[in-house]
């Protein structure tokens, strides 16, 4: 069963901004996206055609789901080339998906676009071959800062070694201090230690130090806010890494709320503009799948009616944003419609679930439903998959950190579903490889994650899944 660990790395921590967001992390996320929409309009151009509203609406919309991108400029080549192809054919897919769905395709030359996607991944392949080059030497140009860390702990030494390991960076570790003797802090340090805490602020004014870390833990608050009063008599920049950061945290920031500085440990990712951008993703793959599937659930409905007597739809209470019960739309599948505080999984030859049933669990036809709960707001197209009001209240005393997954709105799909935590849970060891995937999906959310889910879920859809029954 797959593990999340209990310390994350300092790279996983993106929403902290410790003075050190390099070049190459800004230029990494808009990379691609740009070149998208450079090399666009660059064939419009070249093709002679005007760029007129469509070809900029195309524009912005190739960026936002292009954005961020995530294509290391240290990667091997091959391994460049492969995630190359999977994003940009997973926006062109996307792309062509709603031209077709809303007949916006007869806005453009057929010939212009056909050249602008087959034009897109090469200058993105040629870009990321000498992309580093000229980066590094942009680099040369700035002046590199020089900086301490106070703390030769697990954290602090974590973060040097991520920085080292960033041949963009700006910072250059010159020493640590730490009080400790030298055989308790481990073998073979990344930089040499200068001494011992009261000699940092001599240190700092001898040694023109840029950068003081501080990765003391919160126990040592008298002592942090000692050496804080010391080196105010310095210009360097100081930053503290409170050792909070060994834990797991979920969307971790920064914030200032009523004026005060505040640290949020366990948040949603759609907070402010990510929230409408998921909520604009949300209608526009809504209403493209509702426009296709509209004969499909028709005819569903129409076979459930007239094979089992009953209502068409099964409406069951789950729990959604912040804990708060909502009722989800399901086709029927069962004979039968518990939503008591006895609620029992399918299983395996489960006599509840008619033959037309079956197939519609195998194919996820009986979900469709729920795009209207999308509609409604209560719902989202990728999240973690909502459970009976039951079953919540059974696992939240079994697992630790199961209402984290209720930060985000349930999905239709999500990302425990396309890495096979699909089914029937008979075992709780099969739940906590659920929650761990929702909790991955949380801390790694990005509008392009959102659409490879929807795209592996489609295609999943079109396979025997031996979990769903």
């Amino acid at each position: 069963m797959a593990t999340l660990p209990t310390t994350r790395p300092f790279s996983a921590l993106a929403p902290f901004r410790t003075g050190n967001t390099g070049l190459g992390a800004v230029a990494q996320s808009a990379f691609d996206p740009a070149i998208a929409v450079a090399t666009l309009l660059a064939v419009t151009v070249i093709s002679g055609l005007p760029v007129g509203p469509a070809e900029w609406g195309l524009a912005l919309l190739a960026f936002v789901l292009s954005y961020p991108g995530d294509i290391s400029f240290r990667a091997r080549l091959p391994g460049q080339l492969r995630r190359i192809a999977a994003n940009w054919g997973l926006v062109v897919g996307v792309l062509l998906a709603v031209g077709v769905a809303f007949g916006a395709l007869r806005l453009y030359d057929i010939e212009q676009l056909a050249v602008w996607v087959v034009a897109t991944p090469i200058v993105q392949v040629l870009a990321h071959w000498a992309g580093p080059t000229v980066l590094s030497r942009v680099s040369t140009l700035r002046r590199h800062n020089t900086a301490i860390v106070i703390g030769a702990n697990a954290h602090g030494r974590m973060l040097v070694r991520s920085i080292q390991n960033d041949p963009l960076s700006q910072t250059r570790f010159a020493a640590y201090f730490d009080d400790r003797e030298t055989d308790r802090l481990g073998p073979d340090l990344e930089v040499p230690m200068a001494g011992r805490i009261d000699a940092v602020v001599d240190f700092v004014r001898g040694n023109h130090i840029d950068q003081i870390y501080i990765a003391l833990p919160m126990a040592s608050q008298p002592r942090i806010l000692k050496l804080l009063d010391q080196l105010r008599d310095t210009t360097a920049s100081i930053y503290f890494l409170p050792d909070i950061f060994l834990y797991d945290l979920i969307q971790a920031r920064v914030d200032i709320i009523g004026g005060m500085p505040v640290m949020a440990v366990c948040e949603t990712p759609f907070f402010g503009t990510t929230g409408i951008i998921k909520r604009i993703a949300d209608l526009a793959i809504t209403v493209t799948a509702l426009v296709l599937t509209a004969p499909l659930m028709v005819a569903v409905a129409i076979a459930i009616k007239t094979t089992m007597p009953g209502p068409v739809l099964f409406k069951q209470r789950r729990y959604g944003l912040d804990g708060r019960e909502i009722t989800v739309w399901k086709f029927r599948t069962m004979k039968v419609q518990e939503d008591g505080a006895d609620v029992k999984q399918a299983t395996k030859d489960d006599d509840r679930v008619t033959q037309l049933g079956r197939l519609l669990r195998r194919t996820s036809i009986d979900e469709l439903p729920q795009f209207f709960n999308v509609l409604q707001g209560r719902m989202s197209v990728v999240g973690p998959r909502p459970h009976a009001v039951a079953h919540n209240e059974m696992y939240r005393k079994l697992i630790k950190g199961y209402m984290i997954r209720h930060k985000v709105k349930p999905g239709i799909t999500g990302w425990a579903q396309v890495n096979g935590a699909r089914g029937e849970t008979d075992t709780i060891d099969k739940m906590k490889r659920r929650i761990e995937f929702d909790l991955e999906y949380l801390r790694s959310w990005s509008l392009r994650l959102d659409l490879q889910i929807v795209v592996r879920t489609v295609v999943q859809a079109l396979r025997r899944d031996p979990n769903v029954y």
